[in-house]
């Protein structure tokens, strides 16, 4: 968990930063606050384990300049130094490296901007592992964490695309076994006769083409967590294995003649109705009710609005050419994307912003440079005018 030094002094953002960071998990050192002459020197850092300084310019000035601060910085083993200004900009905020990358250096012209607020956050904490800014995200990610805390079987559902193995991450991340292995296998990517000697391990010689034996995802993942991603899509053949793995907590690799005991934390996603599985028979109800002992449920991004741009933010930092130059998403090609209704949800989302980043030429990404692929959306309107149809057609036959 990051923890930050946020002086308040002359800065202007402090209080909306503070909000956000602390609402993000984030452990806020509030320091300067109650001094005209603040004395870096004097933050009483013990105890804490701070990686950032925020301050303003006016502060910079005060305590003898950029260097000073650095200086400062590199004394009490902090990574980065941030300072914040304010000036008219066309384009609301610029952000610069000083002292050879030693300290970056922000001007913003609107400090109540949220957009504004996203990107100081994203260059404040550049290593979290889930962009949110959605009020059902934040409680889902408050569920998770106390889920994390425990040893229970996860099973995580929801549409394609809406983050489900970004919460499987989180949820190692914030467990006892965040030290140990995360091992991610999906399900449905693997050959149907490939995938037992891929989960259980194998014998050298058990079948055409071992020439050595193998361990195994399980225990590629001992003491650690294993995701089963897609497992709806899991032969039922298998299933029957798969359940008695987990009961017994032991595997026998194909080939093998006695079982090994492992220590795996298992969590699983589909994006399919298991409900449905289950009473079609396509997925065995005891392995269901032993994967879902405690159930998440991520949601379609047109469902959580407020967490677009906060991923958007992460998605072009991702892909920038530069490290730490995000390009500015103008207020016109915002409102595209906060209108667009996301069938694919974050992964349109992704390819729609690395379009962008190739058209967009320059330090910012205005409403041109924002193509939406229409055809899933199509698609979706025409499935809904089918299956109206259809009800309808069944009204009026019954």
């Amino acid at each position: 968990m990051s923890q930050i030094i946020v002086v308040n002094n002359n800065l202007k953002i402090a209080n909306n930063l503070c909000n956000l960071l602390e609402n993000r998990d984030v452990t806020v050192i509030k320091a300067g606050s109650g001094s005209s002459k603040p004395d870096l020197l004097g933050i009483d850092l013990v105890g804490y384990n701070a990686d950032t300084i925020v301050c303003s310019d006016t502060f910079e000035k005060e305590i003898g300049g950029s260097s000073k601060l650095v200086a400062f910085a590199r004394q009490s083993k902090l990574s980065k130094v941030i300072i914040i200004g304010d000036k008219n900009l066309i384009n609301g905020i610029e952000i610069k490296d000083e002292l050879g990358g030693a300290l970056k250096r922000i001007t913003i012209s609107d400090f109540t901007d949220a957009y504004s607020l996203e990107l100081i956050f994203n260059i404040c904490c550049p290593n979290v592992s889930f962009s949110a800014g959605d009020v059902k995200t934040f409680e889902l990610l408050s569920l998770a964490r106390r889920v994390a805390n425990t040893d229970v079987t996860v099973f995580i559902n929801g549409p394609t695309g809406s983050g489900k193995e970004v919460l499987a991450n989180y949820l190692h991340e914030n467990s006892s076994r965040k030290e140990e292995p995360f091992v991610a296998v999906n399900c449905a990517a693997i050959p149907e006769n490939m995938l037992e000697a891929i989960l259980f391990g194998h014998e050298k010689g058990a079948f055409t083409g071992a020439s050595n034996a193998n361990k195994g995802i399980f225990r590629a993942a001992d003491k650690g967590t294993l995701l089963l991603d897609e497992i709806s899509e899991m032969p039922l053949s298998l299933q029957a294995k798969l359940l008695r793995v987990l009961q017994e907590r032991k595997v026998t690799p194909v080939g093998g003649q006695r079982d090994i005991e492992v220590d795996v934390r298992v969590l699983a996603t589909s994006n399919r109705d298991m409900a449905s599985e289950v009473n079609q028979s396509r997925f065995r109800e005891d392995l269901y009710y032993r994967l879902n002992v405690f159930p998440l449920q991520t949601k379609k991004l047109s469902d959580r609005k407020d967490d677009i741009l906060p991923i958007a933010i992460k998605i072009l930092d991702k892909h920038s050419k530069e490290e730490g130059t995000v390009p500015f998403i103008t207020a016109n090609a915002r409102d595209l994307l906060l209108n667009h209704n996301w069938p694919g949800n974050v992964r349109e989302l992704e390819n729609t912003l690395q379009r962008a980043l190739v058209l967009c030429g320059g330090q910012s990404i205005d409403h041109t440079s924002i193509m939406i692929d229409k055809s899933l959306s199509n698609i979706n309107e025409t499935l809904s005018v089918d299956s109206l149809a259809d009800q309808l057609a069944f009204a009026k036959a019954t």
